[in-house]
């Protein structure tokens, strides 16, 4: 493709409509879960303030403009700051982007845990496959306990964190889902087989 005006624009077109293919399929994907705890009207003003960011932009953008907002949840209430990674290595594609990591505020404060500390490994990446399978396991122990406080979420959120300051590296997507695989039977929860946790 030519590196002229129009070959820009086909391109940048190309990138918002496989950006727009993923975000329907994670949305496909996240059919069956429980409905996010977050109003629509919460994220719709937000929304809203995140109109004066232009995307894509990262997590440290995002919470420099809007990052003492306070969102209202079914779980609580979090600041924005407390749900995106105030990093430069996570970006956001759309406004939209930003509202659905935060539709489900247990699974996005756990990711921005883990974020916080990937950065302070110098060699480590938290990969994108790795980064979604850590957040598939955050989302299917947010189903297990939902009536529980979300504890297992914090549990092994705290777990990824102590394994980084101890080892120096990220845990393995496996290790994370044994170990929240051990949580649950632990707890009392039932893990099938063919389950994401059933490991």
């Amino acid at each position: 493709m030519a590196d002229d005006k129009s070959g820009r624009e086909k391109q940048a077109q190309d990138a918002e409509k496989r950006q727009r293919t993923r975000d329907i399929a994670a949305e496909l994907a996240r059919g069956d879960e429980p409905e996010p705890p977050v109003e629509p009207t919460e994220l719709a003003a937000l929304e809203v303030d995140l109109s004066a960011l232009s995307f894509p932009t990262t997590g440290a953008e995002i919470v420099a403009t809007v990052g003492e907002r306070v969102i209202e949840s079914a779980a609580g209430s979090y600041t924005v700051e407390a749900l995106v990674p105030e990093t430069e290595t996570e970006t956001f594609e759309s406004a939209a982007a930003v509202r659905t990591w935060i539709q489900r505020p247990t699974v996005a404060a756990a990711m921005t845990r883990v974020t916080a500390a990937a950065e302070t490994l110098q060699s480590a990446d938290l990969s994108r496959s790795r980064r979604d399978a850590y957040e598939k396991t955050f989302r299917a122990l947010h189903a297990v306990d939902a009536d529980d406080d979300d504890e297992g979420v914090q549990v092994i959120s705290e777990w990824i964190v102590d394994h980084v300051q101890e080892r120096g590296s990220l845990p393995g997507s496996r290790d994370v889902r044994r170990q929240a695989a051990k949580f649950c039977r632990t707890n009392g929860y039932q893990v099938r087989d063919d389950e994401w946790l059933g490991i």
